[in-house]
């Protein structure tokens, strides 16, 4: 082959339509690749999935003339090449264009061309003195204009490093391959590494890999790090840290506890993955290259990007980072190397100002209740020691810490400087009640409603929510549509009131369809079902590449299908208004179509839209060919996206052949199950026949650390009795991945927990590592939590436990209250016998938040009236105090703000839940401000409560049932609910229609839902008539419905229901609904259902409302989806005969 010319390259990588840049490096990626046995699906799919992200991005696919002119480029050579023959690997590249382009003429019915045989792909490997040459240019090119060939090629050279000896390529060929290769590693699940990297070529790697540090997922961050302690060991030292259980650990010794493996070398190329260290492993670093290393501006740099370590890591670097300087002083003149150590630097000293505004700019992002309190204490010197004339300068520099400034202080910053601060913090500072109150006076002044410009309320964009309703409707609606970015910033903080505010402006004079246009996220999720239908949608091209709201996809996709523009791949939010009905519909053509676009935006589809899909695919797939389970090829597996895979029934999922196992486990591998119910027979079917893959034939107790790990989200399913079964390595390794698990099956909890105390012993006897490490296993068992030890380290260990946690335990909570309440020196392993011995102080109620709800109220009753004022807001967000509680927090807010006739809205802003304390008289005496409800509506009020705060809302804000208009019902939330009978039947309709779709979370009273239930009638018709998008839109308000309304509605409607809606339903008119109603809930809705609804069902009822938790339904044969076999009829009613044999004998 010739030489590469640079200025040849440099045209095609822009797609001229001369010169072979492109060509050579995917010859030789290709015939790589066609080394590698059972990779090619890998290949396809990554390459697909990468090609995929420059379509979403818009960038357009390269045409065929031009394809054809880069690879049949005159330089390249032609032997073994007929004139006629197409270019194999132009053939490779568009198999997988066409997976994501438009459909072509000689596609099969599902539309795929197959890809090559390997036979077929073979080529000869050529050779290029300008590899590097060539890839540096194409990464220096726009990503527009190489984005599909990047996609390509990136798999391929991967393949290339992983498969090919480095032996084979000079070290600037293996660099720009390492960098080719970059963004596919990025795309894999689980990474594949090369077996073996040594001298400049680890160094080589190890710097990819640090640039890729900050997109890739803990999950991944944790595979390089394995990996490259694996290669510094083996490579370095001839011996190796894998388990016995490991083949490769055989061929070499394993390395002594003892060996000092973390050299300087190892820390430098470890870079930001040394966050990932265990903390032991620091114990293997030699003590003068930690401190060579923590001298060094690599420590800098590397400290700097890391993500927050463990607990017990940060403070054992932190300790060998001390023991390398003679004491506070020489540490504190390094205070601004620290980097993400400074989160765990507990005991920092008092520093001089400038000291410490250098260490709360490294600390401005650390949360921890403990690193808080350093945050306050050295601000405090910042600010005691500085002028008025400076004071811009210092809170310039305190970046996310001026939120810990008091409003007093705040309020003494000069309005200038302060707009010059509030700009350069963005939308995304968190500021308390008082501080915003502060803030919004200190730029807009006192006149509530006074007329402000866009310009001023983009200063504001991080205090919106403080900013009245009443201002934003004086706003120029040509000054915000010309700034789309910065509404978009604006809108992120605003309430539901304000929004509706907002767009009551703007449709003055602003044709809804312009609105649709130019609208950003929360603004464009807030128009009306009733305005968006104005907005005279005729093509996909007007709505897509939004996020929509459920109510408004479920229209948008009606509209676009009775339109015939359903093109699922350019969809995305709208899917997720796609119905089962419509799912049915579609052609068997487009099965994979639809297929591969819920796969791409699986977070927009719910568990029952993705089992109709599922259900609509595997019916197509069994038209083909009857057997088609049983008999799929590798090709085939790979084509069916894994998101829909997952519901392939338990027998289907036994008939796979076993020559399609290693793609069966990369698709488990990398499967979210959060679509399949919790409760589907597939997940036990799919996690056997993993499991069968994996042993091949031999045992469970042959299973290595590398294999269990094949099993992905699998493994969380895997049953006590089947671990035990492990050798003690793998066990080991197993149990600890376990506990990252978002869940394990209830069944077998307690036998977990049991094995892992058989494995590491009594909790008790924990060490904080361990406890880090196992902790959220423990945590799945209530009783286990309590009888954790009250150790020093153990309140830091669950702070770091519960922080990622999606719902903590009561006692949880109560352990993290006790253990903060009490000291180490009273200890005890039991919560109920814990002694507290501290009394609520500011601290304390700052340290403890929301679990402050455990204090007495004898305890509450201590706190001083300035701990009060200083900490109301704190005890004003609590929403589950008792009477006792409540009665002593009232009394505790008139001493500190005075007698309820004189609060001010401040005052009763900042108290917020504490006001249920209060008498209903009093309670319309408080000066609620209507901009301030939506803050207080998740307190615990009751119905006359409600009412009482609605009048006292008329009241102050001059409001008439009858002109209340959309922003002002949005703004008044549940409290709605406090308009009389006589109220609700005045509110304007056409109001009503524009606010009831951002009302979606309001919980009334039965007797005062029936009331809005007739004005949702007035408004959209009766019941029966009601659209999937109207009844999603309606939210609580169906739970209004009587037991004949409910039983009129579709059955279609039900998943479109809300889960908050079902609980409200009254059991007696839950007992309406039929068979064919409760098996449409689907399986998030039926969790919902209550015990008292449950006791309320006939039979029928209960198994079809069991049928609903496994999100399967019996299908209209019309429906083009095949019904219920006769196995899922079986697996779903043995459970139930025995629930009904047991109503029977009641």
């Amino acid at each position: 082959m010739s030489s590469c010319s640079t200025g040849r390259q440099a045209d095609h990588f822009t797609m001229a339509p001369k010169g072979g840049t492109f060509f050579f490096l995917l010859i030789v990626a290709c015939a790589a690749f066609d080394m590698m046995p059972g990779k090619k699906p890998d290949f396809k799919d990554m390459a697909k999935k990468m090609m995929m992200k420059c379509k979403n991005k818009g960038y357009p696919i390269p045409k065929m003339r031009l394809l054809h002119s880069i690879f049949n480029n005159s330089d390249l050579p032609t032997e073994n090449r007929n004139a006629d023959q197409s270019n194999p690997l132009q053939s490779a590249f568009l198999d997988v264009l066409d997976s994501v382009s438009t459909v072509r003429a000689d596609q099969d019915s599902l539309g795929r061309v197959p890809l090559d045989k390997p036979d077929k792909m073979r080529n000869k490997m050529w050779n290029c003195t300008h590899l590097s040459t060539m890839i540096n240019l194409m990464r220096n090119s726009s990503e527009a204009s190489a984005c599909y060939m990047r996609a390509f090629v990136a798999p391929l050279s991967w393949a290339t490093l992983t498969t090919q000896g480095e032996n084979n390529m000079d070290s600037g060929d293996y660099e720009a391959l390492l960098l080719a290769a970059k963004p596919a590693l990025l795309s894999m699940k689980r990474m594949i590494f090369p077996t073996r990297v040594e001298g400049q070529n680890m160094k080589m790697m190890m710097r990819m890999l640090r640039g890729a540090y900050d997109p890739m997922s803990e999950h991944q961050r944790t595979q390089v790090l394995k990996w490259a302690k694996e290669q510094i060991t083996e490579n370095y030292f001839n011996c190796s840290l894998r388990p016995s259980s490991n083949s490769r650990s055989m061929l070499m010794e394993r390395c002594e506890p003892s060996l000092k493996w973390l050299n300087l070398e190892a820390l430098i190329m470890m870079g930001p993955y040394l966050s990932r260290l265990a903390p032991h492993d620091v114990d293997s670093s030699p003590k003068e290259k930690l401190c060579e290393f923590f001298h060094s501006d690599q420590f800098r740099s590397t400290l700097s990007r890391v993500t927050p370590m463990s607990p017990r890591l940060g403070e054992k670097f932190l300790q060998k980072f001390q023991e390398c300087f003679s004491g506070q002083k020489e540490i504190a003149e390094h205070i601004d190397k620290f980097g993400t150590l400074a989160c765990y630097y507990y005991n920092a000293p008092d520093m001089t100002p400038d000291l410490s505004k250098k260490f709360l700019s490294q600390i401005a992002d650390c949360n921890s209740p403990r690193i808080i309190k350093v945050k306050k204490r050295l601000l405090e010197s910042v600010i005691s020691n500085s002028n008025s004339t400076n004071i811009l300068e210092i809170v310039s520099k305190l970046g996310g810490c001026v939120t810990l400034l008091s409003p007093q202080q705040l309020s003494m910053i000069p309005d200038t400087d302060l707009k010059k601060i509030l700009k350069t913090l963005g939308p995304n500072v968190q500021w308390t009640k008082a501080q915003v109150c502060s803030l919004i006076k200190n730029q807009l002044g006192n006149k509530k409603c006074k007329k402000v410009s866009y310009k001023e309320l983009k200063v504001l964009q991080s205090v919106m929510e403080g900013v009245p309703s009443c201002m934003l409707k004086h706003v120029e609606a040509q000054e915000i549509l010309s700034d789309t970015e910065g509404l978009k910033n604006i809108s992120k903080r605003m309430r539901k009131g304000q929004l509706k505010a907002v767009l009551q402006r703007l449709r003055e004079n602003v044709d809804p369809s312009e609105l649709v246009q130019k609208l950003p996220g929360p603004l464009l999720r807030s128009i009306s079902l009733n305005n968006l239908d104005k907005a005279k949608i005729t093509s996909l091209d007007q709505v897509e590449n939004k996020i929509w709201s459920l109510p408004q996809a479920a229209f948008l996709a009606k509209k676009l299908h009775d339109l015939k523009q359903l093109q699922y791949k350019r969809m995305r939010s709208i899917l997720q208004g796609l119905t089962c009905k419509m799912i049915y519909k579609v052609a068997d053509s487009d099965a994979l179509d639809l297929a591969e676009a819920i796969d791409e935006a699986p977070q927009w589809l719910s568990k029952v839209q993705t089992g109709c899909a599922a259900r609509k695919l595997f019916a197509t797939l069994e038209k083909k060919r009857r057997d088609y389970f049983k008999t799929i090829t590798v090709e085939e597996l790979n084509d069916i996206p894994t998101s829909l895979l997952l519901h392939l029934l338990p027998s289907k999922v036994n008939d796979l052949p076993d020559s399609v196992c290693p793609v069966f486990l990369d698709k488990m591998e990398e499967a979210n199950l959060s679509s399949l119910p919790l409760r589907s027979p597939s997940r036990p079917a799919l996690t056997k026949r993993a499991l069968l893959c994996l042993i091949n034939g031999t045992a469970l107790s042959g299973l290595t650390i590398e294999d269990v790990s094949r099993l992905g989200p699998l493994l969380c399913e895997l049953q006590p009795s089947q671990l035990s079964l492990m050798v003690p390595d793998v066990l080991n390794s197993t149990l600890q991945d376990m506990a990252s698990c978002h869940h394990i099956p209830q069944p077998h909890r307690a036998a977990l927990l049991k094995l892992v105390k058989q494995t590491f012993g009594d909790p008790s006897d924990w060490s904080a590592e361990t406890t880090e490490s196992l902790g959220p296993l423990l945590l799945l068992d209530d009783s286990a939590t309590p009888a954790l030890p009250n150790k020093p380290w153990m309140k830091d260990v669950l702070y770091f436990l519960k922080s990622p946690l999606p719902h903590i335990s009561e006692v949880l909570k109560k352990k993290f209250f006790y253990l903060t309440i009490t000291t180490s020196q009273n200890s005890t392993n039991s919560v109920h016998n814990a002694i507290p011995d501290k009394t609520p102080n500011v601290e304390l109620i700052e340290e403890l938040q929301m679990t402050n709800v455990y204090w007495t109220a004898k305890q509450l009753n201590t706190i001083s009236k300035d701990t009060f004022l200083a900490t109301v807001e704190i005890l004003g967000s609590i929403s589950d105090y008792d009477a006792d509680q409540l009665a002593v927090l009232s009394e505790k807010a008139t001493e500190a703000f005075g007698p309820v006739s004189q609060m001010t809205e401040s005052a009763v802003t900042q108290i917020g839940c504490i006001a249920q304390g209060f008498s209903n008289s009093d309670l319309e005496k408080l000066p609620f401000s209507l901009d301030t409800l939506e803050e207080i509506a998740h307190c615990s009020w009751n119905e006359s409560q409600i009412q009482s705060v609605w009048k006292s809302v008329a009241k102050l804000n001059n409001l008439r049932a009858h002109r209340l208009g959309a922003a002002e019902m949005v703004a008044l939330n549940r409290f709605i609910c406090g308009l009389s009978p006589n109220e609700i039947q005045q509110l304007n309709l056409d109001a009503f229609k524009d606010a009831v779709g951002s009302m979606n979370g309001i919980q009334c009273s039965f007797k005062i839902a029936q009331y809005l239930k007739s004005l949702a009638v007035s408004a959209f018709g009766e019941p029966s008539t009601w659209t999937e998008a109207q009844v999603s839109d309606l939210g609580n308000i169906i739970a209004g419905l009587n037991a004949n309304e409910l039983a009129s509605l579709d059955p279609s409607v039900f998943p479109f229901l809300s889960e908050t809606c079902i609980t409200l339903i009254p059991p007696k008119n839950f007992a309406a609904l039929s068979v064919a109603q409760l098996a449409a809930l689907g399986p998030d809705n039926a969790a919902m259902v209550t015990k008292e609804q449950r006791a309320a069902l006939g039979g029928k009822q209960l198994a079809s409302l069991e049928r609903a938790t496994f999100s399967s339904q019996t299908e209209e044969t019309e429906s083009g989806a095949p019904s219920l076999s006769v196995e899922g009829i079986s697996a779903f009613m043995k459970p139930l005969l025995f629930l009904v044999m047991g109503f029977l004998l009641l």
